[in-house]
């Protein structure tokens, strides 16, 4: 199966921080790869903007260095590399003073029916400036888009006052809040399964859905990054913005249409249903030194840190569809293997005529973000063979791997993601109200933390997080999915 490309309008994204690791890692390959397949049109260009004083011939050998470096070997074409890099433009200009600003205005000014949008990779202190910026100096016109990456804030007030800093200068619809886990085709396919087929809308509520468990867990540690890290931790660095976009697909209504408004107004209502959170409904840890690496602590350099590098809750949807369903969150560093999913798992048959199916788990549909996107539904069947009526578990497998070939590749996230920008289609990024409702969820619980004065637990590298983790699913006679590559 071969997947349709649907060419975009001729375009010219100005990448601020283009010298920066996540322009260099995910933004430039990911438009090289949308050119590799032919939906960046002739025309369009790519312009770094920073503040290395660099002229375009140094900054495009730095892109096509950066190339070689995160673009796989089979998607190495010459002619199209050369073509990419020709595409390539960069300005100096400084994001909170006057150099180049002019400069950047007179380059798009050459393109002016280009659609533009402004990509700022950047720190967030630096989005409100730069947005100012471009609006006062005629740069971004009213059809421009601008595209900010997390972290939006570090609680409600600093969100707050991010929102009104980017809406003094561009209307909400020109304002793309970018979550690449949204991007993600496993992700998109949540949607589809859901509201494209009769099969699992009638079943996806409390009355047949046991519980749900969303998982991002990494085998790495904070190493690197630790100053960052610890100013943020796993509940704001991962479940505030992250997985309450799984959980919100998930729990979500059905939008009236597929139409960006209509779903994030069902986003917003999982948000708003949410319990506020209990600390018996957390745990929070740390990852102690193990395997001839050092701890968090050691990480970070700050042994009386309590930031958490785990963090497990409970989580309820009050609301008449997920009413009693508990839907269980967990996010760590250092954990047993790299994985991320969501598993809804069903109930048992009211009524069953088998001995062993008591002993078995159940029916569950599995959607695998990483690695090796896809979706499994665990059914029970008849073991082969004779002896009698055996029953075993096995998974029906909806992966993509057979309709894609064994050569076949899913597109990265970033580079849906960014096309959508182009295209102006807002479905899959984050509204201002909804990084607003779920900052005001999470909050309370991060203040509940930092007033009780409590520590992280701590747990051992290579395993699934502190002990008490268990305690959360147990108490409903539930057990944690394994954590596996």
């Amino acid at each position: 199966m071969v997947s349709t490309v649907i060419p975009v309008q001729p375009f010219d994204l100005v990448i601020f921080g283009a010298t920066g690791d996540l322009s260099h890692r995910k933004i430039l390959p990911s438009l090289y790869r949308r050119m590799l397949v032919g939906q960046m049109p002739a025309g369009s260009r790519v312009i770094g903007a920073a503040r290395s004083k660099m002229n375009k011939a140094e900054f495009r050998k730095s892109v096509r260095d950066a190339l070689e470096q995160f673009v796989e070997p089979k998607h190495k074409k010459p002619e199209t590399l050369d073509e990419f890099i020709n595409a390539i433009d960069y300005v100096a200009v400084d994001a909170t003073g006057e150099a180049g600003w002019a400069a950047l205005g007179k380059k798009l000014e050459e393109k002016p029916a280009s659609v533009r949008a402004f990509y700022l990779s950047v720190a967030p202190s630096l989005f409100g400036p730069i947005a100012a910026r471009l609006a006062q100096s005629g740069i971004a016109t009213p059809e421009s888009r601008i595209v900010v990456e997390k972290p939006l804030g570090h609680d409600l007030a600093s969100a707050k006052a991010l929102n009104v800093e980017l809406k003094q200068h561009f209307d909400e619809h020109q304002i793309y809040r970018i979550d690449h886990y949204l991007g993600k085709e496993t992700v998109q396919n949540l949607m589809a399964i859901r509201f494209a087929n009769a099969l699992f809308e009638p079943l996806w509520n409390s009355h047949y859905v046991e519980q749900v468990q969303i998982t991002v867990a990494e085998s790495i540690g904070v190493a690197g990054r630790g100053a960052y890290y610890d100013k943020s931790g796993a509940m704001r660095d991962m479940v505030q913005n992250h997985m309450m976009q799984l959980l919100c697909l998930t729990a979500m209504e059905p939008p009236s249409k597929f139409d960006p408004d209509a779903v994030r107004d069902e986003k917003l209502k999982v948000i708003r249903a949410l319990d506020p959170l209990k600390i018996s409904d957390t745990v929070r840890g740390q990852y102690r030194a193990g395997g001839g690496d050092a701890s968090y602590l050691e990480h970070v350099g700050d042994p009386n840190s309590r930031t958490e590098s785990f963090v497990a809750l409970r989580v309820h949807v009050s609301n008449w569809r997920w009413s009693g369903t508990p839907f269980y969150l967990r996010t760590g560093k250092k954990l047993s293997a790299r994985m991320s999913e969501i598993c809804v798992v069903f109930k048992h048959p009211p009524h069953t005529i088998f001995p062993q199916v008591d002993a078995l788990r159940g029916n569950a549909l599995i959607i695998r973000l990483q690695p090796n996107e896809g979706i499994t539904l665990r059914v029970a069947i008849k073991e082969p063979g004779p002896g009698g009526m055996r029953l075993v578990e096995v998974p029906l497998d909806m992966t993509f791997a057979n309709t894609l070939g064994a050569d076949g590749d899913l597109p990265e996230a970033y580079e849906r993601l960014i096309m959508d920008v182009i295209r102006g289609n807002q479905t899959l990024f984050m509204r201002g109200d909804e990084v607003e409702a779920a900052w005001a969820w999470a909050d309370p619980i991060l203040n509940a933390w930092d007033e009780s004065g409590s520590r992280p637990l701590p747990y051992d590298p290579g395993s699934a997080g502190p002990i008490d983790v268990y305690k959360l699913t147990g108490t409903d006679g539930h057990l944690w999915r394994e954590i596996a590559a």
